[in-house]
């Protein structure tokens, strides 16, 4: 029997690389040109942006923020980071993000947003829109139970469509 092309591979072998025209489009790409272009910093690979990351936090963390266009328009108190303490670190201080609202940013309602297959429920795709009407309908929900700001939801769910809603609701 002849052995299987992944057991017949040599550790540390490089299993698959980026082409040149994905290289180019990722968004990565994008944001380091940003970078560049914006506050003048250049990297020459990723370990060089990696060593930049871990080496000036506020600086990296704020250049996502920044290039991505996070937040309510408010910014954070005090910079990025407030104190370093692990566990306890404090990322943005005073600023709101709201996850679902970046998710559903720049989206075709028409567009497909969640490929399902399930032997319980069967084929279910959903559009962007469906996804935001049954999202904002789960949320309204939980606002009409009490559920507000601070307050912390659980729940066990399978990988489902409803399983993405739902986090996006309490978001």
């Amino acid at each position: 029997m002849a052995p299987s092309p992944v057991s017949s591979r040599r550790p540390g072998e490089l299993l698959w690389s980026p082409s040149d025209r994905v290289r180019d489009e990722a968004q990565i790409t994008r944001w380091r040109r940003w970078l560049e272009a914006e506050r003048g910093l250049a990297f020459v690979d990723y370990e060089s942006l990696w060593r930049w990351s871990v080496g000036d936090p506020d600086a990296f963390w704020g250049s996502i923020w920044e290039y991505f266009g996070l937040g309510d328009g408010t910014p954070p108190e005090g910079g990025v980071l407030a104190g370093r303490s692990m566990p306890g670190a404090r990322w943005f201080p005073g600023a709101r993000l709201n996850y679902a609202e970046r998710v559903f940013a720049g989206r075709d309602d028409d567009r497909t947003a969640i490929v399902s297959r399930s032997e319980a429920a069967g084929a279910q795709d959903l559009t962007w829109g469906e996804l935001r009407a049954r999202t904002a309908a789960l949320a309204g929900g939980l606002r009409e139970l009490g559920v507000g700001p601070g307050d912390r939801v659980a729940a066990y769910l399978p990988a489902v469509p409803e399983a993405t809603a739902s986090f996006l609701a309490v978001d």
